[in-house]
């Protein structure tokens, strides 16, 4: 992988495209990113490979909530990853904790049993880990290609921190992925305090409307604490200023 990188963040064919023109070296694609991401469909894989020619790696989550996952769960995933590796997807994004809050080396040997020649990527299961440290000794040994990470906090600027520490720990055997609340107003100065040169967004600009004239007063499809009647989607201006910045870092 060449350095600097950006990946974009998706949940659907027009924020493809926009991250995509917007000049993401790579997509990681999701569905519901609403709630913290789940595993895409098939057929949004199909329509965004067909007009997207970067790699794209899948979001393999199926469901809501912690990354504690029984066998039945596990099994869905496997099949998720041969299915997407088989229609050409370049890596899986996958993740899975033990109770007491330690990789689940065992359940993620079986993934990437699944996953292949694909690149893998453990997702920001690492910062709901115990020791971040230990996780990525864990995700080295596994083979994992990269660490997607806040640094354990909140957002990646708040993490710089440890993400500072991780890069050095790393020491080139995995790449360091900054995400989390990365903007075009951050970049610089995460990079200036880790040396981190691969970020992760969606770059969004805010919510826009679904164009909806009636209005049901009162009943709420999903979470009630997201409108029916908001779409978030990546908006190119903004995803082609992050990618200027990060592609411009050590230069």
């Amino acid at each position: 992988m060449d350095l600097p990188l950006i990946e974009g963040c998706v949940d659907c064919l027009p924020s493809a495209v926009a991250a995509y023109k917007g000049g993401a070296d790579r997509l990681e694609l999701c569905a519901n990113l609403s709630i913290g991401g789940t595993t895409p469909s098939r057929t949004l894989f199909q329509q965004v490979k067909a007009v997207c020619p970067i790699p794209i790696n899948v979001l393999i989550r199926p469901r809501f909530g912690d990354f504690l996952y029984n066998d039945w769960e596990l099994s869905e995933m496997s099949d998720e990853i041969q299915a997407f590796r088989d229609l050409g997807a370049n890596g899986a994004v996958i993740g899975v904790l033990t109770p007491d809050g330690t990789l689940d080396a065992s359940a993620m040997a079986k993934l990437m049993a699944a996953a292949g020649d694909m690149e893998v990527t453990l997702h920001r299961a690492f910062d709901m880990a115990r020791d971040p440290y230990e996780t990525l000794e864990r995700a080295v040994e596994l083979g994992c290609h990269t660490i997607l990470t806040s640094g354990q906090a909140a957002d990646a600027l708040a993490g710089a921190d440890t993400l500072a520490r991780l890069l050095q720990q790393a020491n080139g055997r995995i790449h360091i992925m900054a995400g989390s609340g990365v903007r075009k107003d951050n970049i610089r100065t995460i990079f200036a305090h880790t040396g981190i040169r691969v970020f992760h967004t969606t770059g969004r600009r805010g919510p826009v409307d679904s164009g909806m004239v009636y209005r049901k007063e009162g009943v709420s499809m999903g979470l009630p604490s997201l409108s029916e009647y908001e779409l978030w989607r990546t908006n190119q201006e903004e995803f082609y200023a992050c990618a200027q910045l990060v592609h411009s870092l050590g230069q």
